[in-house]
């Protein structure tokens, strides 16, 4: 059985190669009654574009680029879906590559993205996002970029956020109005600011209510569950341990759970336990976890589109765009014991 070919489609629509070629490359200029009609004819024919003749017609390679760093396996997993479920339809495919900063690597896959791959554009998540090296690159190259989550130069390029910071400073209001005063906090990888910010919405909040915060209940964490664990060791089997710890995401927290159930700790009763992200872990863990849900294919999607649309424009669109996120409220906080 013989594939059909573009010039069948036009001849079964009634329209130019050209016109044919513009619908499948979803080129602006195209008058919507004409669009559906080749579209119809597409769908008929069971027509199927060949990436390589799309590529050199418009001299583009329709691949979008995900640079990923080491945030939560999840939080990466979420990003990777929302891109593949916005740029597939839209006639683009996903090379997703790891940077690793700090042993060099990232600017290589940068690189061999540019030139190996030929990518239209880029995509950037945490901590990635903030690594204006890595921008500079993209940038000398002309390559159009969004960034998702950045904290540094934020009006340079477009890119989609949440409120992390003010989402944190929400939940440390609510373990303080159910009476606790001693909140620990585990903090994530220092290179992920995003995450730092989460920090920072903890320290505001026990400021504006004018609770001293005690710096041996602030403990450092990776983003991972084992920094977790041994962290909620370090703070339960304390002096005067903390009557609830928030750690800076639900990996960490699941790592918490974990240490409190081996040294006989219990969970809200003895100690509360909160998280961010609403990662699969948070609802997978007993008790379940109260934690932020933050809307990560949400953005990513977003942020796809002002790629896309970045390429068929020409010009970024300056305007960011905002996903706040929720507390989702669970079984891991109760009051703390008088």
């Amino acid at each position: 059985m013989s594939h059909a070919i573009i010039d069948d489609v036009a001849a079964e629509a009634g329209v130019s190669i050209k016109t044919v070629s513009r619908v499948v490359n979803r080129e602006p200029n195209v008058r919507a009654e004409t669009r559906e009609r080749v579209e119809a004819a597409i769908a008929k024919l069971n027509y199927r574009p060949r990436m390589s003749a799309r590529s050199l017609a418009g001299n583009r390679s329709f691949t979008l680029g995900l640079i990923y760093g080491h945030p939560g396996a999840h939080y990466v997993l979420d990003i990777q879906e929302g891109v593949l479920e916005t740029c597939r339809p839209l006639g683009y495919e996903l090379v997703i590559r790891p940077g690793d900063v700090h042993a060099g690597g990232l600017m290589k896959e940068l690189q061999d993205l540019m030139h190996d791959r030929r990518i239209d554009g880029v995509l950037l998540s945490p901590p990635i996002s903030d690594h204006l090296e890595a921008i500079d690159l993209l940038n000398n190259a002309g390559i159009p970029l969004v960034r998702i989550a950045p904290t540094v130069e934020k009006d340079a390029h477009p890119f989609v956020e949440t409120n992390d910071l003010e989402a944190s400073r929400d939940l440390t209001m609510q373990l303080i109005d159910q009476g606790h005063r001693r909140i620990a906090f585990i903090t994530g990888h220092p290179d992920h600011r995003a995450v730092g910010l989460r920090h920072e919405g903890f320290r505001q909040a026990m400021a504006e209510r004018g609770i001293p915060v005690d710096e041996s209940l602030i403990v450092a964490g990776d983003n991972i569950f084992d920094s977790g664990q041994r962290a909620g060791m370090q703070l339960l089997q304390m002096a005067e341990p903390p009557t609830a710890i928030f750690a800076a995401n639900d990996d960490m927290a699941g790592g918490v759970v974990k240490a409190a159930h081996a040294l006989n700790v219990r969970i809200p009763e003895d100690v509360s336990v909160v998280g961010f992200d609403d990662a699969p872990i948070a609802r997978q863990i007993w008790p379940s976890l109260t934690t932020i849900q933050q809307p990560i294919r949400d953005m990513a999607r977003t942020a796809t589109h002002m790629l896309i649309e970045q390429l068929r424009a020409g010009e970024p669109n300056p305007h960011p765009s905002m996903h706040p996120a929720r507390i989702i409220v669970r079984e891991s906080v109760a009051a703390p014991k008088a």
